[in-house]
């Protein structure tokens, strides 16, 4: 089964590189754009019309609050990065793209998919702006955000995994947002990380999630079996058909 298609959801990362390159953003980008590019602009107008938001609503304090408040007001033709780039938490920094040869890093960029306040979905490799705003959020005129997004974002996802070989990393928070519908994979699995005495594991498990991620990505052919040889110092992988 070495030409399997895959599909790895990720969360996005609260931490986010600055800037940008010559690429600026514009909702209707990438692979999602067609489908969620109405929503995110709904979005962006809400954003720039409170102001970029409070402390309240995007749970950070300081000068990462003004930050933030910066970013949120500009997203109009925004600088981009792509996701894989943009991200920089615990995830993404154990994930590593950069440091894994080329055709590894070509793949993650068509089969790794982040689940995004903000964006709906956006592909690893495609443009994203600095923003920050949680799946859990509950915005004004909106409701929380991953109820809001699901409906439409389940249809654009479902759309792209269909026929591919899904395997669900996301945290509860971002699950929220997505309706999935098995029967239009090969095959689908939900993982969670579980502590040796049994607990289910906490924050410490994102350098485990990206470990995991670099881990199926770089062994390639089947999906599900690298998933089932990958081992941890402290956790254990539960490992659930997606239903």
């Amino acid at each position: 089964m070495a030409n399997q298609t895959l599909a790895i959801l990720l969360p996005p990362s609260e931490g986010k590189a600055s800037g940008g390159g010559k690429t600026f953003w514009n909702p209707a980008d990438g692979q999602f754009g067609a489908a969620l590019g109405t929503q995110r602009q709904l979005l962006v107008h809400a954003l720039a019309t409170a102001h970029g938001g409070d402390e309240k609503l995007l749970g950070v304090g300081g000068k990462h609050l003004a930050t933030a408040l910066q970013a949120n007001s500009t997203l109009a033709a925004a600088p981009a990065l792509p996701a894989s780039s943009r991200y920089t938490g615990v995830v993404w920094d154990h994930l590593d793209l950069k440091s894994m040869p080329t055709a590894d890093q070509r793949r993650a960029a068509r089969s790794v998919f982040v689940i995004s306040g903000l964006l709906g979905v956006v592909a690893a490799g495609e443009p994203t702006p600095e923003y920050r705003l949680k799946m859990g959020a509950r915005l004004a005129g909106f409701g929380v955000l991953s109820s809001w997004w699901r409906n439409d974002l389940s249809n654009a996802l479902n759309e792209v995994l269909a026929k591919r070989v899904v395997i669900d990393l996301l945290p509860n928070e971002h699950r929220a947002a997505w309706t999935p519908t098995p029967n239009r994979y090969r095959e689908g699995v939900r993982v969670g990380f579980i502590e040796r005495d049994g607990k289910v594991a906490g924050h410490d498990a994102k350098a485990a999630k990206g470990m995991l991620a670099r881990h199926i990505l770089t062994t390639g052919g089947d999906a599900i079996a690298a998933l089932r040889t990958w081992r941890h110092h402290r956790f254990d992988l539960d490992i659930a058909e997606l239903g």
